[in-house]
């Protein structure tokens, strides 16, 4: 099993890493294979709705100039999932919203039925709205969310003033051992014989009438 970190901030080895650092740590304890994929500092191309991934059929995006496509190719062979991202203005950072926009619309099939979970870091406030904003990934994909013992946040202004953030760092390895237990128990219903829910056609209702 393989759970695959993705570190949103600009920084590769600045706060953010350091929480998802702490959740590898217990996954790789657990016997759970981990990756941190850093989606880099170079701009991110927001998605444009035009369709051009759908129509080609292949499970990516069209436009091949960063890292996106890297990221959807390396969750098709993840387990589970845990996205990391700075707090800028109450919101998770303009990369990682435009890298998830994309590799969601178009790789979603890499992503459905895998847990998911969310780390957030702060100097000081706005971590509870980006919390919020990047797990309804989640949640339009059917995927189990995974939780710890509160909100998945550290804070701090560096890697060093994450190190005091004492109870944020215990909610990261929290989480790691949650992430664990729901792979293992997922893995044991599949020997079970228990398989994904069986999936509907799906409907779509616009609400605007005529």
């Amino acid at each position: 099993m393989k759970v695959l970190l993705i570190n949103g901030s600009p920084k590769e080895k600045g706060c953010t890493y350091r929480g998802l650092v702490e959740v590898a740590g217990v996954l790789e304890k657990e016997g759970i294979e981990t990756e941190i994929f850093h989606i880099g500092a170079k701009p991110i191309q927001g998605c444009i709705g035009c369709g051009g991934c759908a129509r080609a059929g292949q499970g990516k995006c069209i436009f091949e100039e960063d890292s996106v496509n890297i990221g959807i190719e390396k969750a098709k062979t993840a387990d589970g999932f845990v996205f990391g991202s700075p707090v800028h203005y109450a919101a998770a950072s303009g990369a990682i919203t435009s890298f998830l926009d994309r590799a969601f619309y178009a790789g979603k099939k890499n992503f459905v039925y895998k847990p998911g979970a969310v780390i957030v870091s702060c100097r000081r406030g706005g971590a509870s709205a980006a919390f919020d904003q990047l797990n309804k990934y989640f949640t339009i994909s059917n995927m189990p969310v995974v939780a710890a013992s509160y909100w998945n946040m550290i804070h701090g202004n560096t890697p060093e003033e994450v190190e005091k953030d004492l109870e944020g760092l215990q909610t990261m390895r929290v989480l790691g051992r949650n992430m664990a237990w729901l792979l293992k128990s997922i893995e044991a219903g599949k020997q079970a014989g228990v398989g994904i829910p069986e999936a509907e056609e799906i409907v779509k209702t616009n609400f605007i009438r005529g």
